[in-house]
């Protein structure tokens, strides 16, 4: 028999968790602690509000309200992609910014737009933590300046949702970027917070292939130079280019600071995809199909020696399309609409994945393992046209092997991980000395 899913914490120890912190949110009982093998998860410090919590959770639920979506949503790409009005492929008009982003700077032209024209408070989004470079923190960002210092993809646990009361708060609505998952949440939470629905003037989604655990990313560091983590001085993913070089900076001790590089292909997909937890795989919305807009690389073409960066700008609400044509017409995002196929020609592999889903599902199903429910978000369809023979077998049969390797058929334990003190550069100049020293003698 099936493992009953009661709350939040029931989701976090089936693996079943985003992290994604809107629970905290909505029931001041949680905080989001880091577990280190996993991402971010809930912990319990009073009486839990199980139904509020629950009612949030994209990790258990995702349901779509097609009768709710716009007219004009293209419906050849309903089943697969969600709600789309329009297809755009562009960047952000400000250079500085484009270069930094991760494809293009969309996202960030966007939010700045907001900012500086439609008169919001604030952008609630992610950045990496000042004491810790290679791990994440909800920001809050009101300027150009703090936009621009906080863009690139973080390929690491974050919990933006944990601080949707900030926009709640805020006088004027507020701009909120985060991963498929985060947005979900978000779409969830407006519902049961009616304060919060008017405050979020925009909400932006970053596609995504998974979030990987924080080891995920101890480890690229160590592959590129840094092998103890209290020295790293910065950490980038990706960006400054198309898609952009994995950057760690760190102090080497007894030769000062130090910076190495590794090309995407090899910190993506050597190290980091291998990382991601569980539910990534399982999930069913990578392309942010409840947000505003949501944006991704268009991977439907080689990229150029040298591009700068460019955005797949996919439309999925009527306040979406307003805000993007006054962008345009404003001067913030340079665009030009593109057909509806350019969607799944960019990320190939996600119809597909959906039909490999079913599969995985009905071997939980059959061995009594936690699962999403999903709702009007098929899946059965596309693994009958999309997956050959092998693929088809592949879905079930290499999930009965993940249920025992990945230990899916028991609950996980939530142990918190605090992160060593940074080293600091006085500490790494007395290294230099004491090393100069003892050669000497």
């Amino acid at each position: 028999m099936s493992r009953k899913i009661q709350n939040v914490l029931d989701v976090a120890k089936n693996q079943l968790c985003t992290g994604c912190g809107a629970c905290a949110y909505i029931d001041p009982s949680i905080e989001m602690i880091d577990v280190l093998d996993q991402g971010r998860r809930p912990k319990q410090n009073g009486p839990l509000d199980e139904e509020a919590g629950m009612a949030v959770c994209p990790g258990a639920a995702l349901e779509h309200e097609p009768e709710r979506w716009p007219a004009g949503t293209i419906r050849e790409l309903a089943a697969g992609w969600g709600p789309v009005l329009e297809l755009w492929e562009g960047y952000a008009a400000d250079e500085e910014i484009r270069f930094a982003g991760s494809s293009g700077g969309a996202a960030s032209a966007l939010s700045l737009f907001c900012l500086e024209k439609k008169g919001m408070e604030g952008v609630l989004h992610t950045g990496a933590r000042e004491d810790y470079p290679y791990l994440n923190q909800t920001v809050f960002s009101q300027s150009r300046e703090e936009l621009l210092a906080r863009t690139g993809s973080r390929y690491a646990p974050a919990s933006p949702c944990q601080d949707l009361g900030r926009i709640e708060e805020a006088t004027e609505p507020s701009v909120f970027v985060g991963k498929p998952c985060d947005v979900a949440a978000t779409h969830k939470a407006r519902g049961l917070r009616p304060a919060l629905d008017p405050k979020l003037g925009l909400t932006i989604a970053i596609f995504c292939a998974g979030t990987p655990s924080t080891a995920g990313t101890l480890e690229m560091m160590k592959a590129m130079g840094c092998q103890d983590p209290r020295r790293a001085r910065s950490v980038r993913y990706r960006g400054k280019g198309w898609p952009g070089m994995a950057e760690v900076r760190f102090e080497d001790p007894g030769k000062g600071e130090k910076s190495t590089q590794m090309t995407y292909a090899d910190s993506w997909g050597g190290i980091l995809q291998k990382r991601r937890q569980w539910r990534c795989y399982i999930c069913l919305d990578h392309t942010g199909e409840f947000a505003d807009i949501s944006v991704g690389d268009p991977w439907y073409r080689p990229i150029p020696k040298g591009e700068p960066g460019r955005s797949l700008i996919v439309v999925r609400s009527e306040r979406g399309r307003a805000i993007l044509e006054e962008a345009m017409a404003q001067g913030y995002i340079e665009a030009e609409r593109v057909g509806a196929d350019k969607l799944p020609a960019s990320q190939v592999g996600f119809q597909a994945l959906r039909g490999k889903i079913w599969g995985r599902r009905l071997m939980l199903k059959l061995m009594g393992v936690p699962f999403p429910r999903y709702k009007n978000m098929p899946m059965f369809r596309f693994w009958l046209r999309d997956l050959g023979l092998s693929d088809k077998l592949r879905s079930i049969l290499g999930t009965f092997k993940r249920i025992f390797v990945k230990k899916l058929n028991k609950e996980v334990p939530l142990e918190a991980w605090t992160p060593p003190p940074p080293a600091s550069s006085e500490s790494s100049e007395a290294e230099k000395v004491s090393t100069s020293s003892s050669k000497s003698l």
